[in-house]
């Protein structure tokens, strides 16, 4: 998850807890001086009101023109702190000190704020909207000093006294929980926070409805995913969520699913990766619809979208085997036996030869496979090129052929390479056969000599 942005942190807590003087504080005047010990609580003396008046002065100054001096206010606040701390009613503390956080978070000094924010709790007499500010602000700046616990700490203890809940305390200690790693605590908060905005009507985001489905997810409630991404295509048609409902189908192992939202993905131009391509030609080329499949390989191929290696070559090439299409494969396939450092390559070419009744080429093919080396199944290979040579009437060349495939071969391929033998030596005698009944048939019927001279 990101790191909160502590400069925007600052900023807001520095609207919340900015001690902006209000009109409506009472203090004694020139000439109703009040006693130097126990002041009345909420009230500013003289003294202190001009010191403070000086340094939100020196903070935010009423020209627009002029740049704030911190450092000088924040040696007004330290000459004040120093003159009169002992003197200083609660409410003059708790304001002095919401000045100097208002300097720490301005510095992005976050642990001087922190320290002066739990100053100012600890004050006996203070009002209960600053407790709940100063609650908060400890909320926000721990979690962007990432102390979770701590935050979620000041964050409960906000709850337990206001008598009104907050969307950005919500929002925030389903952050630290997550953060914690204690989803099943995340969930409701995050909840909690979304149904509060909307029903005071803030907007939110897709980011929002985003880091629902991310806890969904580490919670494994693909279900409630599921409905989730569909809401959020619905409100956002963003290219992520159309690609997160292929995985979360994967996840809920519906592999139609999977492929169909992946196929409406690519249909709506959201597919612009190799990876994906891949996947759903590969996929769809396995729903026994290989042609569709390939149509898509074969646009990412010229697109440049998907890398014209040889791994990627033979997926293609095999897709077109399974529809088939024996020709068009057959580029691929002759484009994977040049790059290829073993036969399989040509062996695939003679197979697709072979398959097209193209003998010479497959035979061809089948002894450049051999000559390559380094095959997945020589003995494959070599029982092929037999089956081509039988095809072109060698039986020494297909003999010899199935002979190798034996001593090449498993149990299994000995077995299958023995048998073809046999085929062989029983094919030749047919043909030899045949070929004998032709010439004496030739020998039979040739003509009588010419009775005319």
């Amino acid at each position: 998850m990101k790191k909160l942005n502590k400069l925007s942190l600052a900023f807001l807590i520095g609207l919340i807890a900015s001690p902006i003087l209000p009109l409506q504080i009472v203090y004694a005047g020139e000439d109703q001086r009040a006693p130097p010990e126990a002041r009345t609580a909420g009230t500013l003396s003289e003294q202190v009101m001009r010191v403070l008046s000086e340094v939100q002065e020196l903070m935010a100054p009423e020209d627009e023109s002029e740049e704030p001096d911190y450092e000088a206010a924040k040696i007004e606040l330290d000459e004040l702190r120093e003159r009169r701390w002992e003197r200083m009613n609660d409410f003059e503390k708790s304001s002095t000190l919401n000045f100097y956080t208002n300097y720490y978070l301005v510095n992005e000094d976050f642990a001087g704020a922190i320290r002066t924010f739990e100053e100012i709790l600890s004050i006996e007499e203070l009002r209960m909207d600053q407790r709940l500010r100063t609650l908060r602000s400890l909320g926000q700046l721990y979690a962007a000093e990432e102390d979770w616990q701590r935050s979620l700490d000041n964050f409960q203890e906000w709850r337990n006294l206001s008598e009104t809940e907050d969307t950005i305390v919500y929002k925030s200690m389903a952050y630290a929980y997550y953060q914690l790693e204690q989803f099943d605590q995340a969930l409701p908060f995050w909840l909690d926070y979304m149904n509060l905005s909307l029903e005071t009507g803030e907007e939110l985001g897709r980011d929002d409805y985003q880091f629902l489905n991310g806890v969904y997810f580490v919670l494994e409630d693909f279900e409630s995913a599921l409905e989730l991404t569909k809401t959020m295509i619905v409100k956002f048609n963003n290219k992520t969520d159309w690609l997160n409902l292929n995985a979360v189908y994967a996840s809920l192992d519906n592999e139609s699913r999977r492929v169909q939202s992946l196929n409406l993905a690519y249909i709506g131009g959201h597919v612009d990766d190799e990876n994906r391509y891949l996947n759903l030609g590969q996929s769809l080329a396995g729903m026994e619809i290989p042609l569709t499949g390939v149509k898509i390989l074969e646009e990412g191929l010229q697109s440049e979208i998907i890398e014209p290696n040889e791994d990627n070559l033979t997926i293609a090439a095999q897709a077109y085997l399974l529809g088939s299409a024996y020709q068009d494969a057959l580029g691929h396939a002759l484009r994977v036996a040049e790059l290829s450092d073993s036969g399989d390559g040509w062996d695939t070419v003679g197979y697709i030869h072979y398959v097209s009744t193209n003998y010479e080429e497959a035979a061809e093919a089948f002894r450049n496979a051999l000559d390559k080396g380094n095959l997945s199944n020589r003995s494959d290979t070599l029982l092929f090129l037999a089956r081509a040579l039988l095809e072109l009437d060698d039986f020494d060349g297909a003999r010899q052929a199935a002979t190798q495939a034996a001593d090449a071969g498993d149990e299994r391929g000995r077995s299958s390479a023995q048998q073809y033998l046999t085929l062989v030596n029983s094919t030749e005698q047919r043909y030899n056969v045949i070929e004998q009944r032709k010439q004496e048939a030739i020998d039979f019927y040739e003509p009588y000599p010419s009775l005319i001279d």
